[in-house]
């Protein structure tokens, strides 16, 4: 796993992204703890390093030490009561933890899609009525226009 983080953030890193998201055996979705989701997390950080680093770093000082060494439930209701609060640091690590887990193939076929890109194959989207267009289409232009120049 090639990151930033210090082995010390990817154990925090691993106990928090797994409370945000445990495993789901209703569904057999795996958490977001799960090694190949959190190597994906890890490497997938990259403009937010500052932002995760600060999450972790408050997770932890709310937590009193270490977020891990609480029980589940007390985990669950500090992350709840930090998300709300957490700002732009709150935002950075919910935004990574959730592209990386719906990015795994076991996830998007627990909900139904194919693991797959969704080109060359594409997708079938419904046409709708172009004639909604016409009053734009119709309409001046309303900015400068600088290519006759």
């Amino acid at each position: 796993m090639t990151t930033d983080l210090a082995s010390t953030d990817i154990q925090a890193l691993h106990s928090i992204a797994g409370t945000m998201i445990p495993v789901d055996t209703e569904f057999g979705t795996p958490g977001a703890d799960d090694p190949a989701i959190l190597a994906d997390i890890a490497k997938s950080i990259g403009r937010d390093l500052p932002l995760i680093r600060t999450a972790l770093a408050e997770i932890d000082k709310r937590a009193g030490g270490t977020f891990a060494s609480l029980d589940r439930e007390r985990r669950e209701a500090l992350i709840n009561d930090w998300y709300a609060t957490g700002g732009a640091a709150a935002a950075a690590l919910g935004r990574v933890v959730l592209a990386a887990y719906y990015r795994d193939d076991r996830v998007l076929r627990a909900l139904g899609h194919e693991a797959r890109a969704p080109f060359p194959q594409g997708h079938v989207v419904e046409q709708g009525d172009w004639s909604l267009l016409d009053p734009v289409k119709r309409r001046a232009a309303f900015w400068r226009d600088d290519r006759g120049r």
